[in-house]
């Protein structure tokens, strides 16, 4: 077998300058925006690990087919090939266009769900929980044991607990409308699910009589790291890989901004011909015609496009290579992590760096902000802010399991060197030890607070004490 690839498999051919402002104004973009890093202006940004959701680099062919789109409001060309394109990957007949993932949670959401229902998944995302919890119903989490220890170097962490599955059907019952499988594991550190675990969930699924149904923003991802893992895969393609495990669901929904490679963009796809109409129905209320769902016909061109391009191996061995080497140049400083490097991103263990911050002082929004501080880099919490909860049977609050900051890199977007920069920053706010304070909350929304909530350093004071 050849090496793997040492250097991007393509070409640069336009570049976007960016700047690194001066401490001063980070520190006065910081205070603006109430310590909250969604709040901060991109043009004071430095390097952006924030997402890898639509910040994509798209190819020479996506903007060709983006040139070429056909805006027609009904029946499409463009419309055309999205759904002959997504067909022949999922095998599913119904495709349901939508302009990004949490329309398709909302739709799939607002057609199954009801008040006390209850959705297992092995580990919900923000808007996944969000839009399941909107509903009255409870997000349960089944991630594998082995996915809940950050220095676990098993290959498969974002697996589906089977036993934990089982569980949930004997005490909820008729309670649980679907089951949902993340891949890869977004909230579990971009950990990805093996083969037989999805083949494993849909059997259990399916003897219930419950749909499975994949959120495959990282499908891809997922299933290049299922050919170099998992025993008997090695010499199968990513297309192939990819098609056997929507085979075994009854149907998926994406947010096009990740592999698909696009801005924007996203479908639901299922065998389901009544749920189809169900939603079809749906779609044209919240978000347009069945053929556009609130995308322009250039925007279907491009995540046609990218759903081709992203089953190319090369890109996908160079992409998922760079994330590792980031997390290379991590352990070399000795900055801990969740281990093995994810998929699309490395997730720093915030509660090791910080042991002095408890989860009501938000470790992992207190390293971002003083990561961005220091260094002008942007990352986002996965943690306390943005996962602690209530516990739908004892009312208690609980904060998840792990405190986590996430470093998503953009597809095609930054350089190694740049990279290096990252990692080399982090060691820098790992060194700053007990100096770095928590934060406090000032004010947050009913959902989803991470977004919009505005921080304080504790008792009105510095983040980095002197």
């Amino acid at each position: 077998m050849e090496p793997d690839l040492p250097f991007e498999p393509y070409r640069i051919k336009v570049v976007e300058r960016i700047h690194r402002v001066p401490r001063a104004e980070r520190e006065q973009h910081l205070r603006e925006a109430e310590y909250n890093i969604f709040r901060i202006p991109s043009a004071a940004i430095y390097i952006d690990l924030l997402t890898d959701s639509g910040t994509a680099a798209m190819s020479d062919r996506q903007w060709a087919a983006m040139v070429t789109g056909d805006e027609a409001y009904a029946q499409s060309r463009s419309w055309d090939e999205f759904e002959r394109t997504i067909r022949h990957l999922t095998g599913y007949r119904h495709v349901i266009p939508c302009h990004q993932g949490r329309a398709a949670e909302n739709l799939l959401c607002g057609v199954l769900l009801e008040e006390r229902h209850v959705v297992p998944n092995n580990t919900h995302f923000d808007t996944t929980r969000a839009n399941v919890e909107f509903r009255g119903a409870v997000a349960l989490d089944c991630v594998c044991d082995e996915g809940l220890d950050p220095d676990s170097d098993a290959p498969f962490k974002g697996n589906l607990s089977v036993a934990k599955l089982e569980a949930a059907f004997a005490r909820y019952g008729d309670r649980i409308p679907f089951v949902m499988m993340t891949i890869t594991n977004n909230s579990g550190g971009g950990q990805p699910v093996s083969l037989a675990n999805v083949r494993e969930t849909a059997a259990v699924c399916h003897a219930h009589g419950v749909p499975l149904f994949l959120d495959c923003a990282r499908f891809a991802e997922n299933a290049w790291f299922i050919k170099r893992r998992e025993r008997g895969q090695a010499d199968r393609t990513i297309e192939a890989i990819a098609q056997e495990f929507f085979r075994h669901a009854d149907g998926c929904l994406m947010s096009a901004k990740k592999d698909a490679l696009v801005n924007i963009g996203g479908f639901i796809a299922l065998t389901d011909d009544k749920l189809a109409e169900r939603l079809a129905e749906r779609l044209i209320v919240q978000e347009g015609f069945p053929t556009y769902g609130g995308l322009a016909g250039r925007d279907l061109a491009a995540v046609a496009e990218g759903l081709r391009e992203v089953l190319d191996e090369e890109y996908l061995t160079y992409r998922i290579g760079q994330v590792a080497r980031l997390g290379e140049r991590l352990a070399a400083h000795g900055v801990p992590f969740l281990k093995p490097a994810g998929g699309h991103a490395i997730y720093l263990d915030a509660r090791a760096i910080l042991p002095h911050v408890p989860p009501r002082r938000f470790p992992g929004v207190s390293f971002t902000a003083a990561l961005y501080l220091e260094a002008g880099i942007r990352a986002c919490e996965i943690g306390s802010l943005m996962f602690e909860h209530v516990d739908p049977d004892s009312g208690a609050l609980v904060s998840p399991a792990m405190e986590l900051v996430r470093l998503a890199v953009p597809r095609r977007v930054y350089t190694h060197t740049q990279l290096d920069y990252v990692a080399d920053a982090c060691a820098r706010v790992r060194d700053l030890g007990d100096r770095l304070q928590g934060l406090e909350i000032v004010w947050q929304p009913p959902a989803l607070r991470h977004f919009l909530c505005r921080l304080r350093p504790i008792g009105g004071g510095r983040l980095i004490a002197s």
